[in-house]
């Protein structure tokens, strides 16, 4: 058996966590892009550095870490400022998350949990992708209900991100995660049994 380098996407509030959570426990090695972008801005980071001396002092809390909010309010409408931000962060990210999937066995399923695959074209990148569906009223939904947005903040977090039908065209394996957690961890079941396979038939 040979590495299957696999892509895990789904919107916001799809339940693409828990899936990742799932994989984890079926013995995938996760890479998780959110949690990197969270360590490579950290204080005393050079990533954290770089985004202060191109947005300024104001994006930092009293502690010296990234203000998240005041960096999202700075970002959320300006999409010069939002890939400025990008630049400084994405970089950094696959260079650590290369570094964790070259440290995993050679037969390793190793799943790169990445919320804008999508949208940064990334697809091509893997021997697989597989896309966490819910329909964008179900996002909404859950968003309100989980997460105590408005509506209005909802809908706009969700216009923010490629389209369902953009992820699913990209998509070698859907999960739709409209049913029980026990569903959702039969079919995650099976599609990690064929990402093992897929692994075999290359290796």
């Amino acid at each position: 058996m040979t590495r299957v380098r696999v892509g895990l996407t789904g919107g916001v509030a799809s339940g693409k966590s828990t899936v990742s959570a799932i994989l984890r426990d079926l013995g995938a090695v996760v890479v998780d892009a959110d949690r990197l972008a969270r360590e490579v801005v950290a204080p005393g980071t050079e990533g954290l550095a770089e985004i202060v001396e191109a947005f300024g002092p104001g994006v930092l809390t009293a502690s010296g870490e990234l203000d998240r909010p005041a960096m999202g309010a700075v970002v959320f409408a300006d999409e010069t400022a939002r890939r400025r931000l990008e630049a400084i962060i994405h970089p950094r990210v696959r260079r650590r998350g290369a570094e964790l999937e070259a440290a995993a066995g050679p037969d390793a399923v190793v799943v790169h949990d990445i919320p804008l695959l999508a949208e940064t074209g990334q697809g091509g990148a893997f021997d697989a992708v597989v896309v966490v569906d819910v329909p964008v009223q179900t996002q909404i939904e859950r968003m309100v209900a989980e997460r105590g947005m408005s509506r209005a903040d909802a809908e706009a977090r969700v216009a923010a991100q490629a389209s369902r039908e953009d992820r699913r065209a990209v998509a070698t394996y859907v999960i739709d995660n409209t049913g029980t957690l026990e569903d959702l961890r039969d079919r995650v079941t099976e599609v990690f049994e064929k990402l093992v396979s897929t692994g075999s038939a290359v290796g």
